[in-house]
């Protein structure tokens, strides 16, 4: 019933529907204390939605959000406590005493003050945004970004300056209760006096040498930085900032590229949640200031995801642009007929190829390049169960989609049969669920089956910690938690977390990457990785969600894995571990095959998933396995040939593209050359006074 309320209300925890509910409750409490009149009831009402009203702007709950579209926001939640609070004093019969007017006239002045206060906080953040933010490029050197007014005064400053009418409020009520005028002027005083030197503190931070300079000037300031480093070769991205995994992928492949790469953001939100990277960054939300700037070095643009934005980027003929996704599934995203205004489309294998030609959407198969997919590196190659360990299965369904298609995700239909068979499975075998980080945000019942199946996992693994035939190493769980909690508060300290990292200026002016630092954080992200899985025993269950562990390392650790139609089953494929899909639509066997290159190698799960019995089988008898040669070939098919490298393809493919770019370049720049000196001739020889004949005049002969 409360995980019903918690969803209905949309919160994040019990704790926070608690004080949800104290919140919503203590205004009318209020209203009945101040009719009373009571002044301690009154005060514990006021105290009460005053911590709750905090709680939960602290936790940036969905509520206060939703309570501002009703036109109950936080300034309004104020002034009906102080409403309340003078009806009290008139309800004590003290409506001739100075408190009353005193009341009435501090909170007429502190909302007065709150319009100069709002006024300046907003200023001071529109002149402090830059009209492009980066990383990694250094600005500093050729302008001026002064520091950020302090966190203190700019973060959650609205909730800040209307709290400090609590020093009022108190001394109001201490005034009503002892009946002494002195006490309640002293807090108004305070309030006051708090409130206009808040005001004050903002005003030298709209001062022209505490802003950065003006757009003009930072984007001559990038475009000196661009003519410096000459950019080769661009990654564009544009998306919410859900979507920022999908350039994090591509992250670590520009890092290694041969040319010189940078990568173009359109969203501030992006950035915000872009992974560390020693490749330069600008982020440009606006399309005219993208489209005016130096980009005349860049001779290929990789874009990893068909958004309109694109069209900003793909205007640019001295660039060649390529298709490069953001993962590899039978999906219908893998074939949009958006595709085909991109100059090469490259796909990880021939799979890829083959989807475009059947798809029949434009995307010419001249056009198609096989690089196979640089970001498997990390996915290691399955050697069997190691001895005296129980097998690994990875429940790793995707999401529900925009479209309702029941065929997108096993989580609904499946979810729950696949995870109580798995954890009932004899022999046992450990479970690892890791849903895609969307589940649930368009489908309730996406939502809800993902928390039945959480809550079966955890059963599970609290049931398997008492069965005497598991039996944990404590000791050397003890010893990797201490070191996981080591490596944490070091990653912390390196990545500057829980400081004051300043605004968006300054984290550009300061946005320049220490490479040893980088390094170090790569090493100790490693590490880190290796002390979880050792933080509990090889037979946990688990439920996985976050950033951390990633879905990679969780392959790593699997022997097989359950998963949906989506690019996981393709990355599970360079592992060749055994694998099973879910056919949750009910298309059946052969269907589901022909319609998906992926399952070709796959044990196909129905809904009830009792074909689970086959994927265990061959995790559990690797030799006896039947689709073991299958997944050898489809690995082949669809990610390519493991020499060269992924990344030596992608390489060369980069390379073999710019080189085109150039000829094209160098072509256009010798026609254009050729057209102005024959121009420059025909002037050359015209008779004084002669009309040179322009392009589309025609000879007057036989017109008549």
């Amino acid at each position: 019933m409360i995980s019903t309320a918690i969803r209905v209300a949309r919160v994040g925890s019990a704790a926070e529907l608690a004080a949800a509910i104290l919140m919503v409750a203590g205004f009318p409490a209020l209203m009945l204390a101040a009719l009373v009149p009571s002044v301690p009831a009154f005060a514990a009402a006021a105290a009460v939605t005053y911590l709750a009203d905090h709680y939960l702007h602290r936790k940036g709950s969905y509520l206060i959000n939703r309570l501002g579209k009703v036109r109950a926001g936080l300034s309004i939640r104020f002034l009906i406590r102080q409403l309340l609070l003078v009806l009290l004093l008139a309800r004590l019969s003290l409506a001739d005493n100075l408190i009353y007017y005193g009341a009435i006239a501090c909170f007429i002045a502190f909302y007065g003050l709150q319009a100069p206060h709002g006024a300046l906080v907003q200023l001071i953040r529109n002149r402090r945004r830059m009209p492009v933010a980066t990383r990694n490029v250094d600005l500093a050197s050729r302008i001026r970004i002064p520091d950020a007014p302090p966190r203190k005064l700019l973060h959650r400053s609205a909730e800040k300056m209307l709290h400090l009418d609590l020093a009022a409020v108190v001394g109001i009520l201490v005034a009503a209760q002892v009946k002494s005028a002195l006490v309640g002027f002293i807090g108004i005083g305070i309030t006051v006096a708090v409130a206009t030197l808040y005001v004050l503190a903002l005003v030298p931070y709209v001062r022209d040498r505490r802003i950065p300079p003006k757009a003009e000037t930072v984007l001559a300031a990038v475009d000196d930085w661009l003519g410096e480093y000459k950019p080769e070769t661009v990654l564009y991205f544009s998306g919410s900032k859900d979507s920022a995994y999908q350039v994090n992928m591509w992250l670590d492949t520009m890092e290694k590229l041969d040319s010189k790469p940078l990568i173009i953001l359109r969203e501030r939100a992006i950035l915000n949640n872009l992974a560390p990277t020693t490749v330069p960054v600008i982020c440009v939300p606006g399309g005219v200031h993208l489209m005016n700037m130096d980009l005349s070095t860049v001779r290929v643009a990789l874009y990893a995801a068909n958004v309109g934005k694109n069209i900003h980027m793909l205007r640019v003929p001295t660039i060649k642009h390529v298709f490069i996704g953001h993962g590899d599934s039978d999906k219908l995203a893998s074939v949009n007929p958006y595709s085909k205004v991109y100059d090469e489309v490259w796909t990880a294998g021939r799979a890829g190829r083959d989807r475009y030609a059947i798809a029949d959407v434009g995307v010419r198969d001249d056009d198609i390049v096989e690089v196979g997919r640089p970001q498997l590196a990390p996915i290691q190659t399955w050697q069997g169960v190691p001895e005296g360990r129980i097998p690994t299965v990875l429940y790793a369904p995707t999401w529900e989609g925009w479209d309702g298609n029941p065929g997108n995700t096993s989580v609904v239909l499946a979810g729950e049969n696949i995870v109580q068979q798995l954890v009932q499975a004899d022999p046992p075998v450990r479970v690892l669920y890791k849903p895609h980080p969307f589940t649930g945000n368009v489908s309730k019942e996406a939502g809800a089956a993902h928390q039945r199946i959480t809550a079966l996992v955890q059963k599970a693994a609290a049931e398997r910690a008492i069965d005497p035939r598991f039996i944990a190493d404590t000791a050397a769980q003890a010893e990797a938690k201490a070191e996981l909690s080591r490596l944490e508060a070091r990653l912390a300290q390196l990545s500057g977390s829980g400081g004051d990292r300043g605004d968006e200026a300054v984290a550009t002016r300061d946005g320049l990457v220490d490479v040893a630092r980088h390094e170090e954080v790569a090493r100790l992200r490693a590490e880190w990785n290796d002390a979880y899985w050792r933080s509990f025993p090889s037979w946990e269950h688990r439920v996985i969600t976050g950033a951390e562990p990633r879905l990679y390392d969780c392959f790593n650790v699997s022997d097989a894995m359950v998963s949906d139609i989506s690019s996981v089953v393709s990355d599970f494929i360079a592992s060749g571990k055994p694998y099973a899909v879910t056919d949750s639509a009910g298309v059946g066997v052969e269907e589901f095959k022909r319609n998906n290159t992926a399952v070709r190698a796959a044990v196909i799960l129905s809904n009830s998933a009792g074909e689970l019995g086959e994927l265990l089988g061959a995790v559990r008898a690797p030799e006896a396995d039947p689709l073991a040669e299958d997944r050898k070939e489809l690995k082949q098919y669809l990610l390519g040939p493991d020499e060269p490298t992924s990344l030596e393809q992608f390489n060369t493919a980069v390379a073999n593209l710019a080189l085109k770019a150039e000829t094209r370049n160098v072509g256009q720049q010798s026609r254009d050359a050729a057209a102005l000196a024959e121009s420059e001739a025909e002037l050359a020889n015209a008779v004084p006074g002669q009309r040179v004949p322009s392009a589309g005049d025609t000879d007057e002969v036989g017109t008549g």
